[in-house]
Protein backbone atom coordinates (compact mmCIF):
# COMPACT_ATOMS: atom_id res chain seq x y z
CA UNK A 1 0.00 0.00 0.00
CA UNK A 2 1.56 3.04 -1.27
CA UNK A 3 2.11 6.00 1.48
CA UNK A 4 -0.59 8.56 0.07
CA UNK A 5 -3.24 5.97 0.49
CA UNK A 6 -1.97 4.51 4.02
CA UNK A 7 -1.82 8.31 5.31
CA UNK A 8 -5.68 8.54 4.06
CA UNK A 9 -7.14 5.66 5.92
CA UNK A 10 -5.41 7.35 9.11
CA UNK A 11 -2.56 4.19 8.88
CA UNK A 12 0.48 5.94 8.91
CA UNK A 13 3.63 3.69 8.41
CA UNK A 14 1.27 1.26 10.49
CA UNK A 15 1.03 -1.22 7.61
CA UNK A 16 4.80 -2.60 7.87
CA UNK A 17 4.21 -3.54 11.48
CA UNK A 18 0.84 -4.92 11.04
CA UNK A 19 2.43 -7.19 8.15
CA UNK A 20 5.32 -7.94 10.15
CA UNK A 21 2.95 -8.97 13.28
CA UNK A 22 0.37 -11.56 11.27
CA UNK A 23 4.33 -12.81 9.84
CA UNK A 24 5.32 -13.12 13.01
CA UNK A 25 2.19 -14.93 14.51
CA UNK A 26 1.66 -17.26 11.89
CA UNK A 27 5.72 -18.12 11.69
CA UNK A 28 4.72 -19.19 15.36
CA UNK A 29 2.05 -21.37 14.66
CA UNK A 30 3.81 -23.02 12.32
CA UNK A 31 6.56 -23.90 14.93
CA UNK A 32 3.68 -25.31 17.46
CA UNK A 33 2.45 -27.42 14.68
CA UNK A 34 5.68 -28.61 13.31
CA UNK A 35 6.26 -30.05 17.46
CA UNK A 36 2.98 -31.08 17.48
CA UNK A 37 3.11 -33.56 14.01
CA UNK A 38 6.54 -34.69 15.09
CA UNK A 39 5.53 -36.42 18.17
CA UNK A 40 2.96 -37.86 16.00
CA UNK A 41 4.49 -38.71 12.91
CA UNK A 42 4.45 -42.69 12.38
CA UNK A 43 8.54 -43.25 10.67
CA UNK A 44 11.66 -41.81 11.66
CA UNK A 45 11.85 -40.35 8.26
CA UNK A 46 9.01 -38.59 8.16
CA UNK A 47 10.20 -37.10 11.73
CA UNK A 48 13.36 -36.25 10.30
CA UNK A 49 11.54 -34.48 7.46
CA UNK A 50 9.18 -33.03 10.11
CA UNK A 51 12.42 -31.85 11.86
CA UNK A 52 13.86 -29.94 9.15
CA UNK A 53 11.48 -27.93 8.45
CA UNK A 54 11.10 -27.17 11.85
CA UNK A 55 14.53 -25.85 11.93
CA UNK A 56 13.20 -23.20 8.85
CA UNK A 57 10.37 -22.21 11.07
CA UNK A 58 12.05 -21.56 13.81
CA UNK A 59 15.71 -20.14 11.61
CA UNK A 60 12.35 -17.41 9.86
CA UNK A 61 10.75 -16.91 13.39
CA UNK A 62 14.55 -15.55 14.61
CA UNK A 63 14.30 -13.67 11.32
CA UNK A 64 10.91 -11.65 11.57
CA UNK A 65 11.96 -11.09 14.95
CA UNK A 66 14.92 -9.93 14.28
CA UNK A 67 13.43 -7.44 11.26
CA UNK A 68 10.77 -6.36 14.16
CA UNK A 69 13.03 -5.18 16.61
CA UNK A 70 15.21 -3.16 14.50
CA UNK A 71 12.34 -1.28 13.05
CA UNK A 72 10.81 -0.69 16.98
CA UNK A 73 8.00 -3.02 16.37
CA UNK A 74 8.71 -5.50 18.97
CA UNK A 75 10.72 -5.20 22.37
CA UNK A 76 10.63 -8.51 23.69
CA UNK A 77 12.88 -7.29 26.46
CA UNK A 78 10.82 -4.14 27.44
CA UNK A 79 7.45 -5.30 28.60
CA UNK A 80 6.50 -1.62 29.08
CA UNK A 81 7.30 -0.55 25.91
CA UNK A 82 5.96 -3.25 24.20
CA UNK A 83 2.75 -2.66 26.34
CA UNK A 84 2.18 1.20 24.59
CA UNK A 85 3.42 0.03 21.34
CA UNK A 86 0.42 -2.51 21.30
CA UNK A 87 -2.30 -0.16 23.07
CA UNK A 88 -0.74 2.38 20.15
CA UNK A 89 -1.78 -0.31 17.21
CA UNK A 90 -4.63 -1.10 19.38
CA UNK A 91 -6.13 2.49 19.22
CA UNK A 92 -5.19 2.97 15.43
CA UNK A 93 -7.21 -0.47 14.51
CA UNK A 94 -10.41 1.08 16.59
CA UNK A 95 -10.03 4.41 15.48
CA UNK A 96 -9.85 3.05 11.69
CA UNK A 97 -12.76 1.41 12.42
CA UNK A 98 -14.64 4.09 13.34
CA UNK A 99 -14.29 6.02 10.08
Amino acid sequence: MNQLIQNMMGMGGLTDQVIATDFLISAKSGVRNYTVAITEAATPELRDALREQLRTAIETHEKITNYMIAKGYYHPHDLSEQLQGDLTVSNTALNLAQK
